[in-house]
């Protein structure tokens, strides 16, 4: 049996699809017994699903330059 910190990792992995097959099972096994994880697995997937539908966009690393020197004018005599 996993730890549930193990679980909450292991969770974190197979919504991102890093989890193998051992590690799926195991979560499996886990969420079958501890609601508590269970709920937590729950909870993970819907905020996903909610910023998936939320279209959220970064900035690309230029815009994040463009931004930090705006920010702190004083950083581009250092560069």
């Amino acid at each position: 049996m996993i730890s549930c910190d193990k679980a909450a990792v292991i969770c974190s992995k197979t919504q991102y699809r890093e989890a193998g097959f051992r590690e799926r099972f195991q979560l499996w096994m886990h969420l079958f017994i501890c609601k508590s994880c269970a709920s937590f697995s729950r909870k993970n997937r819907q905020l996903s699903d909610l910023c998936d539908q939320a279209d959220i966009k970064t900035l690309s690393a230029e815009e994040k330059s463009r931004l930090k020197l705006r920010l702190h004018p004083d950083l581009s005599e250092e560069a």
